[in-house]
């Protein structure tokens, strides 16, 4: 079933799932893909290149797939994905990818809260939330169930890792490492987000593997290259720690707080 309403404009080439409601005043463009059981809200704008899963809620005002602000771009095909059962608030803007990737994407299950902005090229992973006003740029990479507080804003190709939490109103300028918290002005490693990976069902001997691992990488003493060696002797056999250290040795920009 399809609740269009009369004044919503939907390209009769667009392929639209089942069950698929469009509210007042939403647009619809040619080459858009949605899933089935998705609301796309009052509106709304779906560009050509969008590509919806299942389940996903647009709220009002939202603008999927526009053309991404980078110069280089010369209107070349490209797309902008939402995964299943993500759901995407109010204002929120997402742009598609340049030839450079020829995509941006947001994963499974996420939630972007109000005025959120998605660069071109971007990823970001599962279960991820990005607070009120997050500004992604170009290219940057959000790792699964990392948590963005508002207003933060992310340097262009810069990594967030996964299971990580920065608080609101920083600055995330260079690759912040996963499993940690990240606050303060210019942005430092705050320790490990302990309470985020219990209530994921870490067991306690992985996150003091964890903890041990970033007093190395952050100790004053040493720098990164022997933080590493010292990790890689005392606890390269855990998989987080070795996730961590594979995160450390594909850094472009450097770490938070390093």
């Amino acid at each position: 079933m399809l609740n269009i309403h009369p004044t919503a404009i939907v390209s009769p080439k667009a392929k639209l799932g089942e069950n698929i409601t469009v509210d007042a005043f939403a647009i619809i463009h040619d080459n858009v893909e949605i899933g089935n059981n998705c609301i796309v809200g009052p509106h709304a704008v779906l560009y050509n290149g969008a590509r919806l899963g299942n389940r996903v809620i647009i709220h009002q005002a939202v603008s999927i797939a526009h053309v991404p602000q980078d110069l280089s771009f010369k209107n070349e095909e490209s797309l902008f994905i939402i995964d299943d059962d993500t759901t995407v608030h109010e204002f929120v803007t997402c742009h598609r990818g340049t030839k450079s990737t020829g995509f941006s994407k947001v994963g499974r299950n996420c939630l972007l809260m109000a005025y959120t902005h998605v660069a071109h090229d971007c990823v970001v992973g599962n279960n991820c939330i990005l607070a009120n006003g997050v500004q992604l740029g170009g290219h940057v990479h959000v790792e699964d169930y990392a948590i963005i507080g508002g207003m933060t804003t992310v340097h262009q190709f810069s990594k967030v890792g996964q299971h990580s939490m920065t608080g609101g109103s920083f600055k995330i300028s260079q690759d912040l490492p996963p499993f940690i918290l990240a606050a303060h002005t210019p942005l430092k490693f705050c320790g490990l987000n302990i309470v985020g990976l219990r209530r994921r069902g870490f067991a306690a001997k992985d996150i003091e593997a964890l903890k041990k691992a970033y007093n190395y990488i952050y100790d004053n003493s040493l720098n990164v290259s022997q933080a590493v060696k010292k990790i890689e002797a005392e606890l390269g056999e855990n998989d987080y720690v070795r996730q961590t250290l594979e995160f450390i040795k594909n850094s472009k920009r450097g770490l938070v707080g390093k």
